[in-house]
C-alpha cells in the first residue's frame, strides 16, 4: 500500500491538472479527515466533481493511470462513479453523488457553495468540502464508527 506522501503527491499532481482545466471538484472522505486532523490514516483518494466535469475528469485521469470496471453497489445510486489506480494508488471520482439510506434516496452532488475551503499543497489549491458535510454523509450510509470520530472532534475543538 503507497503511504500517506505517495498519496499527497498524486494529490497534489491531479489538483494541478483539474485547476488548469478549470474543473469543479472538491476532496471528500477520509483524505478530507485526514487533513483536518480528524483521522492519521486514510487508504485513497476521493474526489467529488460536477456532472459538467465527467467526460473530461475521465480523459484527465485515464492519462495518469488504469480506469477500473464499473464495481456498482446498490447503496449509491451515484450518476457518475469512476475508479482508477494510478501509481498504486485508488482514485475515486463521484459525480452526482447518491446514497440510498432507509429506502429514500439523498441527492449529495456536490455544490459550488459546499466547497468550504481551499488548503495549499505547495503551490495547488486543494478544495475541501466540511466534516460536518461528510458526518451527514457518513450517518446515511449506516457509517457508525465515522460519525462518532467526526463528532467527537468537532466538539473538542
Amino acid at each position: 500500500m503507497a503511504k500517506a506522501e505517495q498519496k499527497i503527491e498524486l494529490l497534489k499532481d491531479i489538483a494541478h491538472r483539474f485547476n488548469e482545466a478549470h474543473i469543479m471538484w472538491a476532496l471528500g472522505a477520509s483524505m478530507l479527515l485526514y487533513f483536518k486532523g480528524i483521522t492519521s490514516e486514510f487508504h485513497d483518494i476521493d474526489l467529488m466533481i460536477s456532472t459538467a466535469d465527467v467526460q473530461r475528469v475521465r480523459t484527465i485521469l485515464s492519462k495518469m493511470g488504469e480506469i477500473q470496471p464499473p464495481n456498482p453497489d446498490p447503496k449509491y445510486q451515484t450518476k457518475a462513479f469512476m475508479e482508477f489506480v494510478i501509481d498504486n494508488i485508488d482514485v475515486d471520482v463521484m459525480a452526482g453523488f447518491s446514497i440510498l439510506s432507509n429506502g429514500e434516496l439523498f441527492d449529495c452532488s456536490l455544490q459550488e457553495s459546499q466547497i468550504v475551503e481551499n488548503i495549499l499543497l505547495e503551490t495547488e489549491l486543494i478544495p475541501l468540502q466540511s466534516p460536518l458535510l461528510w458526518c451527514k454523509y457518513y450517518r446515511l450510509m449506516g457509517r457508525t464508527e465515522k460519525v462518532k470520530m467526526i463528532e467527537q472532534a468537532l466538539a473538542n475543538r
